[in-house]
């Protein structure tokens, strides 16, 4: 038997690929929240951040090709899991069957179309820019000069949306209810899962998902409440009340004061 049928073919190679492209996925989450949780530092840190990761040009389409990639084999396997499963489950066994079923297992795929949706909508808003007008993707200049994308500005003005931070929360809720049966399903396909560590291992898992998804809530709430608020004066709807720090703009009164101190000094 060769390893393309093992990893391919059979249900334990298929749940293998779930497991290791489930661990791909997670690394990713996990880093995705961190670079967004600079939201609370000062613009210039998030904006450098995504310019960075823009200029890898090629390579950051590499990256992401490859995410996607692990995206489609998570999806197929799991789906084709799904079909085996119910081929081989009796008729008659199937009550008996979810009863035993953790809620999180037997909703699973469910939880799973509301995030790749969701998935689908972030990479249409923040990486192709299409879902809104021109003015929810301003530019900023950074302290050294370069000017880059403020995504900074593109995250509050996003978040201002009532709807999709409420659709963002449902989505992180529901992505971290999807990552606490998964996880512990992948040291169990893995063969790391014993019953003498079990225990442990749920509530670890458990405390991971809760401290992601509140992590994520964060953001929102930072937002929502006005703790994050926009400092690019060029944004519509933005008001300076100080000589702004990031592009150098000065406010109406700074500029009249200005106006008056020179006329003062003509006379």
């Amino acid at each position: 038997m060769n390893i393309f049928h093992v990893l391919f073919k059979s249900s334990i190679g298929k749940k293998v690929i779930m497991a290791l492209t489930g661990i791909i996925l997670f690394g990713f989450v996990i880093g995705h929240l961190t670079g967004n949780l600079q939201i609370f530092s000062h613009p210039d840190k998030i904006n450098a951040y995504a310019h960075f990761l823009e200029s890898l040009g090629p390579a950051l389409w590499a990256i992401r090709l490859f995410l996607l990639a692990v995206v489609v084999l998570h999806i197929w396997f799991a789906a084709q899991l799904t079909l085996e499963n119910r081929r081989a489950r009796p008729v008659g066994y199937d009550k008996q069957i979810t009863l035993r079923a953790t809620l999180g297992s037997r909703y699973m795929r469910y939880s799973g179309v509301v995030v790749l949706a969701f998935i689908v909508y972030h990479i249409l808003h923040f990486t192709v820019r299409m879902t809104h007008g021109p003015e929810a993707y301003p530019m900023t200049i950074l302290a050294d000069g370069a000017a880059v994308r403020d995504v900074h500005s593109m995250m509050v003005l996003g978040f201002q949306n009532p709807l999709l931070s409420v659709f963002y929360l449902i989505s992180v809720g529901l992505l971290s209810w999807h990552l606490n049966h998964g996880l512990v399903s992948m040291f169990q396909s893995l063969g790391l899962r014993t019953r003498v560590w079990t225990g442990a291992l749920e509530k670890v898992v458990a405390a991971i998902c809760i401290l992601y998804f509140l992590g994520n809530a964060a953001i929102v709430v930072g937002v929502m409440s006005g703790q994050v608020r926009i400092q690019n004066p060029q944004v519509a709807g933005y008001a300076c009340r100080t000589n702004c720090e990031i592009c150098g703009a000065r406010t109406a009164e700074a500029i009249t004061e200005s106006a008056e101190t020179s006329e003062d000094n003509q006379s």
